[in-house]
């Protein structure tokens, strides 16, 4: 059974993802290895039935995708903001 501990495996495939861009993969794939690590982590890791790995899967990587695209669209922000408040005093 999925267990509230195991949401730690979403920054294990946020990592990967990073690990696949730093080795030449292209960005545009990043949700797709997301996903495919997330439906291999419910599968494999967490020891349910197909059904709920499967779920449970599908969770894991949608989960670690928006975790990503969440932060990076908070980074961004930042810096975009950063460079507009150097004019303005």
């Amino acid at each position: 059974m999925f267990e509230i501990y195991d949401v730690a495996i979403i920054p294990l495939i946020i990592g990967l993802i990073e690990l696949c861009k730093r080795v030449g993969v292209p960005v545009k794939l990043s949700p797709v290895i997301a996903l495919v690590l997330g439906l291999a982590a419910g599968i494999f890791y967490i020891g349910a039935d197909v059904k709920e790995g499967i779920i449970i899967g599908l969770m894991l990587g949608l989960s670690a995708t928006g975790l990503y695209s969440g932060a990076k669209n908070v980074t961004e922000k930042k810096k975009h903001n950063k460079s507009e408040d150097h004019g303005v005093y």
